[in-house]
């Protein structure tokens, strides 16, 4: 008997196992008795309203450059089968296959919480990154403009933020974003993690291709937005080969700054990524893994602080030195983001409207 996965079209995930947290899962299994060629060959996108009564997130990990973030979705349409906050799907009680790219969750009042939090007396300034853990331009925003919306909030506080996505919807709120980079209130970051269109296309199923997020980076720049580009995750035997390129490649465009991150593999990724590795990249999967393992200390994922975005050993070194020499042979930095200024936030009030004195 064979364990059943299988490709959904424009999906990243090929199967949707219960997560950590259930107390029951269920296998398909193919015995022989039943074809499964009557499936539906693709899967709709589904949305609910999230209840949050909270909008950002704080963190103390010392391998983050922000202390805190806003993710106004829960679950990414874009399917990238590498995603490391596919696991944070569990908490909800659904699957971090499928499920986190086809349930998704929109946090309808984000805004007016954000008003309240930054209206708090107790609240001290710092840049607020959104669109860490989900994209906050997935295909939804376009439909629900929660992200436009918190823009504006921030924007009218002189509250600064960092910005990251793979998707060319941000260029929808170049009028805001211009305005914020006038005040070093932005910064913007765009991920690319490969240039060859068919393996973006695998990796990356709902997300825009390649040449347009270069195409994206030049518009940002050429607003006068300060940019940078994502090489993340550097998947080692698959496309750590790419780095120089895309490094090159985005400086043309006028990023001023890169940074990359090894791939990570938490929890349920163990089954997800590999299962993608044996559909797409059969004859080649054994040697990516063991890639893997070797800049993880024989693991698929080490959860170390100071370990888990850089990896260990040879391998990983030699990632890292080529990734700064690609930098400076494209005249950028080598840089997680840049400082923005703080010390213009002028509180809302608690009404949504800022003091006229």
């Amino acid at each position: 008997m064979a364990l059943h996965t299988r490709f959904y079209k424009g999906r990243g995930a090929l199967s949707n196992t219960a997560g950590r947290y259930e107390s029951l899962s269920s296998i398909a299994i193919d015995d022989g008795w039943r074809s499964y060629h009557d499936e539906p060959s693709s899967i709709k996108t589904q949305w609910r309203w999230d209840a949050s009564r909270s909008i950002i997130t704080r963190n103390q990990s010392p391998d983050i450059h922000f202390d805190r973030s806003i993710n106004p979705y829960r679950g990414c349409e874009h399917g990238c089968v590498y995603c490391f906050a596919r696991p944070s799907h569990t908490w909800l009680g659904h699957s971090a296959g499928l499920d986190f790219e086809t349930h998704l969750y929109a946090k309808q009042h984000a805004a007016e919480l954000l008003v309240k939090e930054l209206a708090k007396p107790s609240y001290q300034c710092q840049p607020i990154a959104i669109g860490v853990n989900t994209d906050a331009y997935q295909p939804l925003e376009k439909q629900l403009q929660i992200t436009r919306s918190l823009l504006e909030v921030l924007n009218a506080a002189n509250h600064p933020v960092y910005l990251i996505t793979k998707s060319s919807l941000i260029e929808r709120d170049i009028d805001l974003l211009r305005s914020m980079a006038k005040r070093n209130l932005v910064s913007t970051c765009v991920s690319i993690t490969s240039l060859d269109s068919s393996l973006s296309r695998k990796l990356e199923p709902r997300a825009v291709a390649p040449h347009r997020r270069l195409k994206t980076l030049q518009r940002l720049h050429d607003a006068g937005i300060p940019t940078r580009v994502s090489v993340s995750p550097i998947i080692p035997a698959l496309n750590e080969d790419e780095l120089d390129n895309i490094i090159a490649s985005a400086a043309a465009c006028g990023v001023q700054a890169a940074y990359g991150i090894i791939l990570r593999l938490p929890h349920e990724l163990q089954q997800l990524f590999p299962e993608w590795l044996e559909q797409h990249y059969p004859l080649r999967a054994a040697r990516i893994i063991k890639a893997i393992r070797s800049m993880r200390g024989d693991r698929l994922n080490s959860p170390d602080f100071n370990d888990r975005m850089v990896g260990s050993g040879p391998r990983a070194d030699i990632i890292k030195q080529r990734f700064r020499l690609a930098c400076k042979k494209a005249g950028i930095s080598y840089a997680r983001d840049f400082a923005l200024d703080c010390k213009q936030f002028v509180p809302p009030n608690k009404s949504g409207q800022l003091s006229l004195f």
